[in-house]
């Protein structure tokens, strides 16, 4: 990676002045959304997608469950932002109990559906804790599911990373091998689980750059609304959170206002020094609420830019 005499002076204009002034707005932005499972949850997801909208996200994307067991919630959550709203769509497919027949129909169908990007995963097994067993007629890894959907219709392909190495993986070196396997595949780019420390991001950018890999490496960022349940999902996705992190949100539990104003600071600050480290693309996972990805996006120097299409007279 080539570093430019700005991006050599943005450390010292970070400590110069203060920390969120004059950003120029040029980082790129995406967010993560899961399929509500109620009406209820289904308006909060939309008045998250609204919210978020104006900022003009390069795209949004829509989680699968394991074993597809949210298929037709995340088609029909996809196919809503598609139809109607101006941002790029991707829907997330995943490997899990279907054959390579029947994940030819799912693509197509999104395809039809007006959906050009798919975030192309392994999946997780439908039991917790239980090994991926490939389907006999299905395809075995991300790799050959990147693969896959490139014969069938030119689709734009994101796939995972894991700066802190995927839990299944022999070594990181191998995890890294891997990762170069998608990309050759056919992906795009790779978005990052999430981590909670720059430093984390800064280390895997540079051995996945020293193993050849030149596609961008987009982070992910998980804002802390709920400590517990990030504690529970970093024992399962082998995140580390680091002791600083957990004396933050102690104390905090009963405090749910005040839980989120830290949240929004400890992730904007995180995200403020990937700026300052060259970073200029940026993933959300939002879980489904747009305050606190809003916020950070906001301290980045992002601005509303468009609306919501018209509704249809």
């Amino acid at each position: 990676m080539t570093i430019s005499r700005d991006q050599m002076l943005e450390p010292h204009r970070a400590l110069a002045t203060p920390l969120f002034a004059g950003l120029s707005g040029d980082a790129e932005i995406s967010f993560e959304f899961f399929p509500p499972k109620t009406e209820k949850m289904e308006e909060q997801l939309w008045d998250s997608i609204v919210t978020l909208d104006p900022l003009k996200p390069r795209f949004v994307s829509v989680t699968y469950g394991a074993g597809g067991t949210t298929r037709e919630r995340t088609h029909n959550t996809v196919a809503r932002i598609a139809r109607e709203t101006r941002i790029p769509a991707a829907a997330h497919l995943t490997c899990v109990d279907a054959s390579k027949t029947e994940i030819a129909e799912i693509a197509s169908a999104y395809w039809e559906a007006g959906v050009r990007h798919i975030v192309a995963l392994r999946g997780d097994p439908p039991n917790a804790g239980g090994a991926f067993v490939p389907h006999p007629e299905g395809y075995a890894s991300a790799a050959e599911l990147v693969e896959g959907l490139r014969k069938l219709h030119p689709f734009e392909i994101s796939v995972s990373a894991y700066p802190e190495t995927h839990p299944e993986a022999l070594s990181a070196a191998k995890d890294i091998d891997f990762l170069k396997r998608k990309l050759d595949a056919g992906a795009s780019r790779a978005i990052t689980q999430f981590f909670f420390e720059s430093e984390t991001f800064f280390r895997f950018r540079d051995a996945v750059a020293a193993a050849g890999i030149d596609p961008e490496i987009v982070p992910g960022i998980m804002p802390v609304s709920n400590f517990a349940a990030i504690q529970r999902m970093s024992k399962m996705t082998g995140t580390a959170i680091p002791g600083w992190m957990a004396h933050l949100f102690d104390g905090l539990d009963d405090h749910p206002a005040a839980r989120q104003l830290v949240a929004a600071t400890v992730a904007a600050e995180m995200c403020r020094r990937l700026y300052a480290g060259g970073v200029r693309q940026f993933h959300f996972y939002t879980l489904n609420r747009a305050e606190l990805s809003y916020a950070i996006c906001h301290l980045l120097g992002k601005r509303p830019q468009t609306e919501l299409k018209e509704e249809a007279a």
